[in-house]
């Protein structure tokens, strides 16, 4: 009775009824929990568009070192390995940093070194897909294309050179399609990403039975005292991080607003805001990763995780 009582009073309720999967929290939770591993393969089955049918994953060490100690650490949202052997590194890309494609091929070394084997060794290696779930946009040439698949290949003939390493990359903010316009499971993974957090119930569209269990396992009133605490300091590290990043955004555009207005053009303002706004962002992205990794540092969050939210390294945080 009492537990009870101290649970209720600790445990506020939301307004949103279904957690935010953009947090470390909620994305950990849906995904790279052995509970919930079916909502994990149905993703990326959907993702692959049925070329590679994965029937069953092991979640592996989502910490690495380098190949020396003083190697910089990686710490992965989820890793995982098929049936096969294939490594599936999971990551959901909050925010751009300046460095986010030097990052997710830094990554993509881990599972394939980790393939070495001791002693004599054909250096044959299963494949590497590396998943980034990105809340930003980073290709402005084509609004509509949102799912990139990225492979190497040879420049001259445009065929793939090699096929066992393959970087997807999905920018949720272009993906706006409403629920009676979803035409398969992928796009109907994409819209839960995207909207997960604003809804009120699951709506009809998606009736597939791994969607009632996404739903069961993201609604809030279901948490234990400890998974509430866990969301609830997850959630205000997202918040305070977007709030600086929006306020970044805004002084960038009064600035080049303020540029224009001043240079007295026509075609100023138009311009100016998307050169100023491209400019301010360049320059103050480095001042602006600092001032997110200070304020989380202030509120007594540990290193690690700053250095997860940030894209900065420990050492980095502790100079602060």
């Amino acid at each position: 009775m009492w537990r009870n009582q101290e649970k209720k009073k600790s445990m506020q309720p939301y307004r949103d009824r279904y957690l935010n999967p953009y947090t470390d929290f909620g994305f950990k939770k849906l995904f790279g929990t052995e509970v919930n591993k079916d909502l994990l393969i149905s993703f990326i089955n959907s993702l692959l568009h049925g070329r590679e049918k994965i029937k069953d994953l092991t979640y592996l060490n989502a910490e690495h070192l380098g190949v020396g100690e003083a190697d910089r650490k990686a710490i992965f949202d989820v890793y995982c390995e098929n049936e096969n052997g294939e490594k599936f590194l999971v990551e959901m890309q909050r925010g751009e940093q300046q460095y986010f494609k030097d990052r997710s091929l830094y990554y993509a070394t881990f599972p394939i070194r980790e393939q070495a084997h001791r002693g004599d060794w054909n250096y044959e290696l299963k494949c590497v897909y590396i998943i980034g779930i990105l809340n930003f946009c980073f290709d402005d040439t084509d609004p509509g294309e949102f799912h990139h698949e990225v492979q190497l290949l040879n420049n001259r003939t445009y065929n793939v050179f090699y096929d066992k390493l393959t970087f997807i990359y999905l920018e949720m903010p272009k993906f706006n399609k409403t629920e009676d316009q979803l035409e398969n499971l992928f796009e109907k993974w994409l819209f839960v990403l995207r909207n997960l957090s604003r809804l009120l119930e699951r709506p009809k569209a998606l009736q597939e039975r791994v969607f009632a269990k996404l739903f069961k396992a993201a609604e809030i009133a279901k948490f234990t005292k400890e998974e509430y605490d866990a969301y609830e300091e997850s959630l205000k590290v997202y918040r305070d991080w977007k709030n600086t990043i929006d306020t970044a955004v805004m002084k960038a555009v009064k600035k080049a607003t303020q540029k224009a207005r001043k240079e007295g053009l026509k075609e100023g303002l138009k311009e100016g805001r998307a050169e100023g706004l491209k400019e301010g962002l360049e320059e103050g992205r480095k001042e602006t990763t600092y001032a997110i990794a200070r304020q989380l540092k202030s509120e007594g969050l540990p290193a690690a995780t700053i250095a997860k939210a940030t894209g900065l390294s420990e050492e980095e945080i502790g100079k602060l």
